[in-house]
């Protein structure tokens, strides 16, 4: 009975390859049996995903529709989906003959495809806290770190040899670094090639281990790493230092050190993005009358001029003595002008101010 593999799969006559692929996946685990899906309905997807992903079968499917692959059900030879249709899917296929769809189902499984080129090994990640000062965040600052990670061995140097002993290559692999399995499932035999267990994938493997790192090719120490933390960093910002992370056993990349910043608060200031907030206290008298009065700024010491008649609550903006940018300049600082009230006063003040206040200030 002819079959529209089209139709099987939800995508047009004109559908590109990606969305084939797509359509599949889609329906693969929507129907895979060990998600309690449909068996039949599986079957059907992988047999129309099988000829269409394949662009001889799919121009042969067109031509002559499904009945062109009867007795192969889309694979070349006998055999094919053969049993496919049966209780229990007894049928071996060659994930070659399929197309991607070995990959497509390798990943629904858990294994590898025919694309098993080993990847470079990456080290692991270290991530640690810092705090920092208020005017440290500001400014920033030179921090030294004790580390206690994995490293290359200081003894073999990252080889796994021990000294004077050769690398040769590893009798498993024959020095390819992979192997190939076959991995009996319930929808038949997959021939996968994986990483090589023996040798880690690098196809080479030290005649006598280092007796330091027995071979890894890495160790533990303790390490002191010094590191710049740049101006303007805020709370919670997370720095990565590529590379000064754990080395991998076997060669490969090192990975990163992640470090996050914590900021002590300060009690004269506080930010607000790339603004610095302050508060000072001004006599009432310079407010009325104006004059030149110290201010605290994130610098030192700063001279302003108050304005004759300043209210209480006025904000002063310092332009440029905020907190840096990445890209240079700085924001602003805002001084909020508040009434220095005297907690003491002596016999004369406290006279002058009841004067004052019978002329109604």
């Amino acid at each position: 009975m002819s079959k529209d593999y089209y139709k099987i799969l939800g995508v047009s006559k004109s559908a590109s390859d990606d969305e084939i692929k797509k359509a599949f996946r889609r329906l693969a685990h929507e129907h895979h049996p060990d998600k309690g899906g449909d068996p039949s309905k599986f079957k059907d997807a992988s047999e129309a995903y099988s000829v269409l992903s394949d662009k001889q079968k799919r121009t042969t499917y067109d031509q002559f529709g499904s009945d062109a692959f009867q007795g192969g059900g889309g694979g070349p030879g006998p055999g094919g989906f053969g049993g496919f249709g049966g209780q229990g899917f007894d049928f071996n296929f060659n994930g070659q003959d399929f197309g991607d769809l070995n990959d497509v189902l390798g990943e629904m499984f858990g294994f590898g495809g025919r694309r098993g080129a080993p990847q470079q090994k990456r080290g692991r990640n270290i991530e640690v806290d810092i705090d920092l000062t208020f005017r440290e965040a500001i400014f920033g600052v030179e921090k030294t770190i004790k580390l206690y990670r994995q490293v290359t061995c200081s003894s073999c140097k990252g080889n796994g040899a021990e000294q004077g002993s050769n690398i040769v290559n590893c009798g498993t692999c024959s020095g390819s670094g992979q192997v190939k399995q076959n991995q009996r499932t319930m929808f038949g035999t997959f021939q996968t090639v994986v990483t090589c267990a023996d040798c880690q994938g690098r196809g080479k493997k030290p005649e006598k281990p280092c007796r330091t790192c027995k071979g890894y090719g890495v160790e533990k120490r303790e390490e002191n790493l010094s590191i710049r933390i740049p101006a303007g960093v805020d709370v919670d910002t997370v720095l990565q230092v590529e590379g000064q992370g754990e080395v991998p056993s076997y060669a490969g990349k090192a990975g990163d050190l992640l470090v996050r910043i914590s900021i002590k608060n300060d009690s004269s200031f506080e930010r607000e993005g790339q603004d610095i907030h302050s508060i000072e206290a001004i006599p009432y008298s310079v407010l009325a009358l104006g004059g030149s009065v110290e201010v605290e700024t994130i610098d030192g010491k700063e001279t302003i001029k108050i304005n004759e008649g300043t209210p209480t609550g006025t904000v002063i903006t310092l332009k440029g003595k905020g907190v840096p940018y990445r890209n240079g300049g700085r924001g602003n600082q805002l001084i909020r002008l508040e009434v220095d009230v005297p907690r003491k006063l002596s016999r004369e003040q406290k006279n002058l101010l009841e004067q004052l206040r019978e002329q109604g200030i």
